[in-house]
């Protein structure tokens, strides 16, 4: 038997009812934003995000999917190809080759799946999916304002909001600028000069191709060296200082609470300033729902103009299982189970369920064959409200037996009232 494969998962129902309620709640909320939705492709030429994410980052070190696409002759060698880890790099790819900064600001968002090499656990997989948004375009149209970085961290506290999610935390720090972040490199380097051979691989590699990386280390033991580490907040110049407690001020006022945490980082080369984080309890110790920042030198970095952005990035896996005690609630089931009774009435049922379908009554279809009981305790099974029975005598009468299966109560029904009756139910 072939089976799916290892870090890769079928979502079935009913829990496909969970992502789709998921996927409406953003595209509203999005909506109320003036977001407009970007879809790009799911595989890009490696170059973008080589260059775009970093060559020393564990992503493209290690984590992409990438092949040779075959030529079409000697003298074509064919092109690399890279399935996406993540969008914001093909966002700004498209950005810049559509030449969106035209437009003025763009509020993009998009869903859809990436891919990335590593090993899965709970709430990630080889191939999951992104909820994410960016906020880009040219420093005129206010794109470099530290009220986009408020307006986008204060929608994501709206959503989890309505989505229902209860007790997240907002940590916040800024990285600095480009010249704050050699700075800092070049300090934390020095710093774990005397240490790194105690830490763990991983954080030996970073100290060396990219410190700040060391901060994103789960290893107990590497944590009480990486507590005493220098911290970027004493690297920040007056700019960004002050952008940074603009983003505080309109997050206050706002009534988004949040949390200053100089130790979180965002792991990817083309971050700057604002970095932000939100945790629920409810996923174990890799708790991160989402992240985001500021990346106000990545258009540059890919031959673009000068486009200051500011974006993020949901798991919609591990947002989904944080959710997972309310999906029975978002599961739409069956308002009526359409009991056809006797040779022929098949037809006839199809009949109702379309004139009832109409109305937008969720319709399940029994069968001819099947006798009455048979019938009913399908529909209890699936959870249907009624039970609606449709036999010669209802046929030539015009007049319907209507089962409420929960309390047991059956009422007859004209036809031309079916609907009414079974929505204020």
């Amino acid at each position: 038997m072939i089976k799916g494969v290892r870090g890769t998962r079928d979502l079935l129902p009913p829990e496909t009812a969970l992502w789709n309620f998921v996927e409406a709640a953003v595209r509203d909320v999005f909506r109320a934003y003036n977001f407009h939705e970007i879809r790009t492709p799911i595989f890009e030429d490696t170059q973008l995000f080589a260059r775009g994410v970093g060559e020393d980052t564990d992503i493209v070190a290690k984590e992409m999917y990438t092949w040779e696409d075959r030529g079409r002759g000697q003298s074509d060698k064919g092109q690399s190809l890279t399935l996406r880890p993540e969008n914001t790099a093909g966002v700004v790819r498209a950005y810049i080759e559509h030449k969106l900064w035209d437009r003025g600001l763009n509020k993009l968002f998009y869903i859809g799946p990436q891919f990335r090499r590593e090993r899965p656990q709970k709430g990630r997989y080889r191939q999951f999916y992104q909820i994410g948004a960016e906020v880009i375009g040219p420093a005129s149209s206010g794109s470099e304002s530290a009220a986009r970085d408020a307006e986008i961290i204060e929608l994501l506290a709206t959503l989890l909001d309505r989505l229902g999610i209860r007790g997240w935390q907002l940590q916040l720090n800024s990285i600095g600028c480009a010249n704050d972040r050699a700075a800092y490199n070049e300090a934390l380097r020095k710093a774990l000069e005397p240490v790194k051979d105690k830490m763990c691989a991983d954080c030996q590699r970073r100290a060396v191709t990219n410190p700040l990386r060391v901060f994103d280390c789960k290893v107990p033991e590497d944590q009480p060296m990486i507590e005493k580490l220098p911290r970027i907040s004493q690297f920040l110049d007056e700019p960004c200082r002050q952008h940074f407690e603009q983003v505080q001020e309109i997050l206050k006022s706002v009534g988004v609470e949040f949390q200053l945490n100089d130790r979180l980082v965002r792991g990817l080369d083309y971050y700057t300033r604002t970095a932000f984080e939100f945790t629920h309890g409810a996923l174990g110790a890799q708790n991160a729902i989402l992240g985001g920042g500021r990346y106000d030198g990545l258009s540059q970095a890919l031959d673009g103009p000068p486009a200051p952005g500011i974006g993020f990035a949901i798991g919609e896996d591990r947002l989904v299982m944080s959710l997972s005690e309310t999906a029975e609630a978002v599961v739409r089931k069956p308002d009526v189970y359409i009991a056809p009774l006797g040779a022929g009435m098949n037809k006839e049922a199809a009949r109702l369920a379309r004139e009832l379908r109409r109305h937008d009554i969720v319709v399940e279809l029994g069968d001819e064959s099947f006798r009455l009981k048979k019938s009913l305790e399908t529909a209890s099974k699936m959870g249907a409200k009624f039970a609606l029975i449709a036999g010669e005598n209802e046929l030539s009468t015009g007049v319907f037996a209507l089962k409420n299966l929960g309390t047991g109560e059956q009422v007859s029904v004209p036809r031309t009232d079916l609907a009414g009756r079974i929505q204020a139910s």
